[in-house]
């Protein structure tokens, strides 16, 4: 009889969870790695969490490299926008998810970190 008891994570950890999304708005993925370090050998939510903003905004990074570059065939001043505003309702999406206790998890995610 091994049953898998799940049980929901600290107010502490969902508070570190929503950080690690929020500051993906602010410092794009520093935030994310500088929690995902301190947090990474405790296994728990909040570093499930800081891992998927850091792959998240890992690959925001990479998405705005691209449309900086894209910017000489001028279809990057369309997607410079686009993606900062995307960043910011995903980030803020995952933040109040997080903050409820529930694992969010971003689309078109690049997984780099694991």
């Amino acid at each position: 009889m091994n049953e898998i008891i799940e049980t929901s994570p600290s107010k502490e950890e969902c508070n570190l969870a929503m950080l690690a999304h929020l500051l993906g708005i602010f410092c794009g993925f520093v935030g994310a790695l500088v929690l995902w370090l301190v947090k990474r050998e405790d296994n728990g939510f909040a570093a499930q969490e800081a891992r998927e903003a850091l792959n998240f905004q890992i690959t925001v990074a990479i998405a705005m490299m691209a449309a900086f570059l894209l910017k000489f065939v001028l279809i990057g001043f369309l997607l410079v926008p686009l993606v900062f505003i995307g960043n910011f309702i995903f980030c803020l999406l995952a933040a109040i998810s997080v903050a409820k206790g529930k694992a969010f998890c971003y689309p078109l995610t690049i997984r780099l970190v694991n």
